[in-house]
């Protein structure tokens, strides 16, 4: 991984940012000479990733809005408001997710508070923040699931997604004028504990990786990169747009 101090002078928040995808991008995110925001329902956790980054740590419940908009609050008060926001907290319930048929209602509201409205929630206040500092770059994790047949026994988790992309053109055309970009980036098969089930699972594991034209599962560092570029000036006329990081997987 190089560091080339593409985001010195940025304070950037990410949420999710204790562990997996979200981990690695707040750790790029410093290399890269910014000021990081760990946010995270399990605040231990940020806090243990922040110390040794020299980052903030802030819980964040992203499902509760009081938690957000408090966490927001916190973070103007202490003069560490963010210009970048990774919206990437987000679950997926093995088990009890499937398909369409068979999802328990529990499942699926749990499913879309954490990942639709969780976003939903980090986004809108994000906005927010980004309006009182003049704009800014808001970035969202997305998913092959919401791009193709990749998500069928998954109706939940796919349908999140799916409107995470939508909510992304819609507030990207929204606040274009405000100098607030919006953008959706979509990890293929990436091996984090989100996962755990599919890694352990040999003839699982093969078949999505099967179904990689690049042929390997990723990694969460393989979507760091793209992340510093849309959090950069370099992406200042990139809005509404989604940024395949999957390994060919949705080019089929």
């Amino acid at each position: 991984m190089s560091s080339t101090a593409r985001l010195q002078g940025r304070t950037a928040l990410i949420t999710g940012a204790a562990s997996g995808i979200g981990r690695a991008i707040a750790d790029r995110f410093v290399a890269e000479g910014a000021r990081v925001i760990y946010a995270d329902l399990d605040e231990a956790a940020a806090r243990e990733a922040a110390a040794e980054t020299g980052g903030i740590a802030v819980r964040m419940d992203v499902s509760d809005e009081q938690s957000v908009e408090q966490a927001y609050a916190q973070l103007a008060a202490e003069d560490s408001a963010p210009d970048v926001i990774v919206a990437n907290a987000g679950i997926q319930l093995f088990g009890q997710d499937a398909k369409v048929a068979d999802v328990p209602l529990e499942a699926w509201n749990r499913t879309l508070a954490v990942n639709l409205t969780g976003t939903f929630l980090t986004v809108k206040h994000g906005v927010r923040a980004l309006l009182s500092r003049g704009g800014g770059s808001i970035i969202c994790t997305g998913s092959p699931t919401g791009l193709n047949g990749e998500g069928a026994d998954f109706a939940a988790y796919s349908s999140t997604k799916g409107g995470i992309h939508s909510l992304v053109r819609a507030t990207a055309n929204a606040y274009a004028a405000d100098g607030i970009r919006v953008n959706t980036v979509v990890p293929g098969y990436t091996e984090t504990t989100l996962v755990t089930t599919i890694a352990e699972d040999p003839e699982a594991r093969a078949g999505i990786v099967g179904r990689t034209p690049l042929g390997r599962a990723g990694t969460p560092e393989d979507v760091t990169g793209i992340m510093v570029y849309l959090a950069s000036d370099e992406s200042s006329y990139a809005t509404g747009a989604i940024f395949r990081v999957d390994g060919g997987m949705t080019s089929l």
